[in-house]
């Protein structure tokens, strides 16, 4: 199979990455958000992970994927998948702006930009992540972006995902 790519963007502040799927070690994550593409949702910023981005979407695969090219350490440009149980998130610690409850489901797709990640969570314990993709071109200017979101704010600014 050749290599598959997508773009990564923080939209309000046109920055965009690019980003190879790793078909090769998490082939059933790929196929389930390539055939979901485009995506797109307001952007958070990690308390406890730390130079982690993500947005929170509804299941949109048959089944949730198996626990395939799992990490709790990812590292500079990873692109990670998780899925949440509502009661997972359901404190009002974690700041989401809408509900989240028990008997729903989250996916929550992460770009890590910076080093020194362990997905430890107080709450919970250990949560790994699937690495489905990695970020080939444009880090380093998505990192500086990720740090402007962390330092100014995430209110009003949209993290998108589509084919390139």
């Amino acid at each position: 199979m050749a290599d598959r790519y997508i773009e990564v963007s923080l939209v309000r502040r046109k920055i965009t990455c690019t980003a190879r799927l790793l078909d090769d070690r998490a082939p059933v994550t790929c196929a389930a958000v390539w055939d979901a593409l485009p995506l797109g949702g307001d952007v958070y910023h990690a308390k406890y992970a730390r130079n982690e981005i993500y947005a929170l979407f509804p299941p949109f695969a048959a089944s949730e994927p198996p626990l395939e090219n799992p990490t709790v350490t990812p590292i500079p440009g990873d692109l990670c998948y998780f899925s949440f149980a509502g009661t997972e998130l359901g404190t009002t610690s974690y700041g989401y702006d809408r509900e989240v409850r028990p008997g729903t489901t989250l996916v929550d797709l992460a770009l890590f930009y910076e080093r020194n990640n362990l997905l430890l969570n107080g709450d919970v314990g250990w949560v790994p992540g699937i690495v489905w993709g990695e970020v080939v071109d444009g880090l380093a200017a998505m990192a500086e972006g990720c740090n402007d979101l962390w330092r100014t704010g995430a209110a009003g600014e949209t993290l998108s995902f589509r084919r390139a």
